[in-house]
Parts: C-alpha cells; structure tokens; sequence
C-alpha cells in the first residue's frame, strides 16, 4: 500500500534546502509555462476565427507527444547536460511563440498549426528534463519528489489565474506570455545544478527510446487492462483539453483560464486524500472511480448547457479525475514494474496517455466540432451535447472492462511482474 510521502526525519544542511527550492522554482516555472497557453488554445483560435483547426491543432500536440521524445529527447540524453537541454528548448520555444499571434490574427491556420507543432517538439521532451532533474539531485531523498511536483501544479494555477486577470483567455497576447515566461526559465535553466547526459557514451536504439524493453509486460494480466483502459480514459481527457475552453466561452463565462485553473486547484486537494481512500477501498475501486467520474463530469457538461454554473462543477471533477485515475495508475506501475523496466513502462504510460489517447480524442471531437458546432455558432450551448456523449461512453466501456477484468481485491498487495532477467 503507498503511504504519504514523508520528509526524512532528519532536517536537511543549507546546501540540500537550496536544492529543493531551485528545484522548486523549476518546477514551478515549467508549469507556468504549459499553463499560459495550453488550456485556453482552443478558445483563441475559435475567437480568431479558425474553430476548425482546433482538433488538429491538439492532436498535433499529441503527435509530438510521442514523437519529440523519440528524438529530441534521445540526442539531449546522449549529448547534452539536462539543463542545457531544458534551457534550449525553452528559448527556442519562446522564439516560436513571438510569432504566433501575428499569424493567428492574419487567419492563416496552415502556418499556425505548423508554428504549434514545432513549439509542441521543443516543450514536450522538457517535462520528462525537469522531472529527470529533480530526481537526479534529490539523490537519497526522493521522498521530496511529491513535494517539489506539487508546485507543477500551483504553477499551472497561477497562469491559468494570471492569464485570465489580464484578460487574456481569448486573446493571442496570451502567447506573448507564454514567450516571456519561456525566456525567463529558459536563461533560468542554465543556472540548475549540473546534470550530465543521463545515456553519455549508450549506443542510440530506437527500440530503448520508445520502450519497447516494457512491452513484456504485457504479460501481467493488470498491466495490460490498465493500459488499454488508460488509453480508453485519455480519450475523454483529449476531447477535454481541446474543447472545455471554447465551450466555457460559448456559455458566456469570461475568465476561462481563471475558470480552468480552478480544475489544477481541485487535484491539490484531492491528492491528498489518496492513502486514506486506497487503505479503505482498495486500488481496483479507486481507479474504478476516476474512470467513472470522467463520464460523470461530461454528464455535467451536458446540464451546463441550461445552467452555466454547473460548467466550473465539470471543471472542478479534474481532482477526482486525475488523481484518482492517471496518478493512481502510474502509482501501480511504480510498484508492479521491475527496476530495470521501470522508466520504460511510465514512460509507455505517458505517451498511452499524452499522445495516442489524446490524439484520438482531439480527432473524434474535432470532427463532431468541425460538423455539428462550427456549422451552426448561433444554435448555442446544447449543440456541443453530441460531443460530450464520445467520453460518456467512453467512460462507461472503460468500466465495464476495468471492473470485469482488473484482479485485485482490497486487501491485496500488487504482485510485481518478473522479467526474464531477474527469473534467469
């Protein structure tokens, strides 16, 4: 059973204090970033006039999910010190952002998508850098891990409240932000304890980079129903990313970003109730939950439709829905995953998640966009309904699979995988 994660008992030198809070302010500042722009894109390109570039937009996103790391994160493991890496990336992001609101505001959506997806190949390989940072200097301390993440997402709260107090949810100043923040960390970056290459002097294989070493797990009945359900749930996760924005705007709500954070703020709370929820249901009906609340939530989003404030109800489920689904299931895998498949089997995890889910999602709900919203704006809020209903059944196939197929009683602890190395 994991427990809450506890600071050593032993209070840290003044040399360990001043670690964890540059890796803090990392942390913090990586998720500022994503937080600037990611939420609210979708409503600015709808308020530009490009709605219909939306979903390909995000799957974009999602396509440079899985293969950015493939490339760029594979040459930065091998030549470059990780926060040389991460200051780079974020430099030449912030470049692309500069030009994106001029493009935006000319209509060019061709361009535009293409400005997003080289952004998207810069940004994704940087939240697996900072992660990789912050467990590297933690050394024996990786207990403070929870601790440090936590401020990812207090970061991704104050750009959601940031961006909407300037009154940028729907404009494309709101990557002008985005680039100064980018700037900002990006010189930051360079002054973060030294990392060397995490794979100096490996030979490259493709096959090491996208983990294919984890696909033995598929042999481990519940790996692969958490697999194929995590898939399952991050459809909806993408038909939300993409669209919760300009649907908040459709119902009249101004502050979107503000509104959205409020969906961060909930996962801070909700966090914490973990251990007391898995010691007294179990890991099978915790995550049991976060799948069913995904479907829950887009039922609200469909009452949204005839009272507004039932939206920033939806939004506020992200608690229950992250937590208690997507950290839960990497919280699993931490424990069923041998030692030295450990990183290939999250990192399977993430791009699962990241990229093909949410690719799918982005797609499915850009076509319904694309035929059913886009063609009629005046018709209001109850004609996103058909959308809403893709994650609603969704999340019901998901549970019917996780709850018939999912062996693991309350009281069970998870039985690790045994890889053919460690059974040799």
């Amino acid at each position: 059973m994991m427990r809450t994660p506890t600071l050593p008992v032993t209070a840290p030198g003044s040399g360990s204090k001043i670690v964890f809070a540059r890796l803090t302010l990392m942390m913090l500042l990586e998720f500022v970033v994503f937080g600037s722009w990611f939420a609210t894109l979708g409503l600015v390109l709808a308020t530009y006039g490009l709605p219909t570039i939306i979903g390909t937009a995000y799957s974009l996103a999602a396509v440079a999910a899985i293969a950015s790391p493939m490339f760029l994160g594979a040459i930065g493991d091998r030549f470059l010190a990780a926060q040389k890496s991460l200051g780079l990336a974020h430099l030449a992001g912030g470049v692309v952002m500069l030009f994106l609101p001029t493009v935006v505001e000319s209509g060019n959506g061709g361009l535009a998508l293409a400005l997003i997806f080289v952004y998207c190949l810069f940004f994704q390989p940087t939240l697996g850098l900072a992660n990789a940072i912050g467990f590297r200097h933690l050394g024996a301390n990786q207990r403070w891990f929870p601790y440090i993440r936590v401020f990812g997402t207090f970061g991704w709260v104050i750009a959601g409240f940031g961006v909407g107090a300037l009154g940028l949810s729907a404009s494309v100043g709101m990557f002008y932000v985005t680039a100064i923040v980018s700037f900002l960390f990006g010189l930051y970056s360079f002054t973060l304890p030294a990392t060397a290459p995490a794979a100096k002097g490996v030979r490259f294989s493709i096959g090491d980079v996208i983990g294919s070493k984890a696909f033995a797990m598929f042999r481990h009945r519940n790996f692969t129903v958490l697999i194929i359900c995590a898939l399952l749930t991050s459809i909806s996760l993408g038909v939300y990313n993409t669209y919760a924005s300009p649907f908040l705007g459709a119902l009249g709500i101004g502050n979107v970003a503000g509104v959205l954070a409020i969906g961060q703020a909930a996962e801070v709370l909700f966090i914490v109730t973990i251990p007391f929820v898995l010691k007294h249901i179990g890991m099978k009906w915790a995550l049991l939950i976060g799948i069913v609340t995904w479907g829950v939530r887009f039922g609200v989003f469909i009452a949204a439709a005839g009272d507004h404030w039932l939206a920033i109800v939806a939004v506020a489920l992200q608690g229950i829905c992250n937590d208690f689904f997507l950290v839960l299931a990497a919280m699993y895998i931490g424990e069923i995953a041998p030692a030295e498949l450990a990183n290939q089997a999250q990192t399977m995890l993430i791009a699962v998640v990241s990229g093909f889910g949410q690719l799918i999602g982005a797609l499915v709900s850009g076509e319904i966009y694309d035929s059913v919203v886009a063609s009629d704006p005046s018709a209001g809020p109850a004609v996103w309904t058909p959308m809403w209903i893709v994650p609603i059944v969704s999340a019901v196939i998901t549970a019917i699979i996780w709850a018939s197929f999912f062996r693991h009683g309350r009281k069970d602890k998870p039985v690790p995988f045994v890889s053919a190395a460690t059974a040799g």
